[in-house]
């Protein structure tokens, strides 16, 4: 079973209230969040997962099945869920925390403080567009611009980083879309979830029925931009989360 690193960034805090387990999108990894901290305040401390396939992991294979990465996952954080926990996934890690979440309770009976998902449709929902990840590599690549469009220029005129990005991002594609959702009981924790009103790949009504996934409170916020807002609007956000962390 693959062990997955994670990464507490900046150092620890041991004043801080929570700590925030950030993933990432499809293809992308921790770096993504690289400028969280400065915009977080004292309370929370971030820490965000280095995932095979990626970063500082390209020598491995990464992961293609959501349970093969869910359980290694519970098991390299168990050590560090002893404080208050939150989790926050965009798109596809918006699948990988949940399921994190739903695991860590049935598994080790724990919860997370706070379930914050982002620019996914509640996964009770099936997901009815052609399937991308098997197609031949050229128009595969197109369709995930289409689809998408938030992979870096500099990727697309780079072949050397295009071949090294191109199987995670592969990877990525088949858990998204071999995801099968399992009916359970709902989460005991707030849930909120973000999305964007001009993100193509979901729908208000669709984010709003994550409300089935919990018994606590539940909270949707649309905040301008593509499906990568979090990128554009990081600041509003995070604003949003703390102020879900005082509910």
């Amino acid at each position: 079973m693959t062990k997955i690193k994670w990464v507490r960034y900046p150092k620890p805090n041991p004043q801080a209230k929570f700590r925030l387990f950030c993933l990432p999108y499809a293809g992308s990894g921790a770096a993504i969040f690289r400028t969280w901290p400065t915009m977080l305040p004292p309370e929370i401390e971030l820490g965000f997962i280095l995932l095979p396939g990626r970063e500082g992991r390209f020598q491995e294979a990464p992961i293609r099945e959501c349970n093969a990465l869910v359980q290694p996952l519970a098991e390299a954080l168990l050590p560090e869920l002893n404080k208050p926990f939150v989790i926050f996934g965009h798109s596809m890690g918006a699948v990988v925390g949940f399921e994190l979440a739903r695991l860590l309770r049935q598994r080790y009976g724990l919860t997370p403080r706070h379930l914050f998902m982002s620019a996914r449709n509640a996964p009770q929902l099936r997901d009815l567009r052609p399937h991308l990840h098997g197609l031949p590599v050229s128009e595969f690549l197109m369709q995930m611009r289409q689809r998408y469009d938030g992979i870096p220029e500099a990727i697309w005129e780079n072949k050397e980083l295009l071949d090294l990005f191109l199987p995670t991002l592969r990877a990525d594609l088949t858990l998204i879309e071999q995801y099968r959702y399992t009916p359970a009981p709902p989460l005991a924790c707030p849930v909120t979830v973000f999305g964007s009103p001009h993100d193509p790949n979901t729908t208000p009504e669709a984010l709003a029925a994550w409300r089935e996934q919990t018994q606590g409170e539940f909270q949707l916020h649309l905040i301008e931009g593509s499906h990568f807002f979090l990128n554009e609007q990081p600041q509003l956000l995070l604003q949003y989360m703390a102020d879900g962390l005082t509910i």
